[in-house]
């Protein structure tokens, strides 16, 4: 088992608390010694209580599944053979509202492209070495989140 940490830090710097129209900016911070500016998504909380410039948790949530798919597949498409030069995904996440009217991320779609060095894999291996990669992503084991990969 291992454990895995953030902190998440907020402090009132202008506005009315009490009335909501406050700033929704705030700094996440990693053991590693990363940080970066985070705040509500401007599609939920309109600037200027929100950042648009900030990375938002849909954004990271986004991220996190598109990152974790690519580094399982980078090892198996390694293990398999093959040699990848670059990969790029640009992911999106769908939010809709459930059966009780919540919103959720219901989706996420990555969409990546890798380049390769030497032979790429024929497309129904490529299928295969995505759904492999799907199947033991940490993440997205973790959640109810539609996954699909578009080659």
């Amino acid at each position: 088992m291992t454990t895995h940490d953030a902190t998440v830090s907020w402090c009132m710097t202008s506005g009315d608390f009490a009335k909501g129209s406050y700033n929704r900016a705030h700094q996440w911070a990693f053991d590693g010694g990363a940080t970066c500016l985070a705040s509500a998504s401007p599609h939920v909380v309109p600037p200027p209580m929100s950042d648009p410039s900030a990375i938002d948790p849909e954004e990271a949530f986004v991220a996190a599944i598109a990152s974790c798919h690519m580094l399982w597949f980078l090892d198996i498409t390694r293990r398999a053979g093959y040699v990848a030069a670059s990969y790029r995904d640009h992911a999106k996440g769908q939010m809709t509202a459930n059966g009780a009217g919540k919103l959720w991320l219901s989706r996420v779609d990555l969409r990546p492209c890798i380049t390769w060095t030497g032979e790429a894999p024929a497309q129904q291996t490529l299928k295969a070495l995505h759904h492999e990669a799907h199947e033991n992503c940490y993440i997205a084991n973790s959640v109810r989140t539609v996954i699909e990969v578009h080659l």
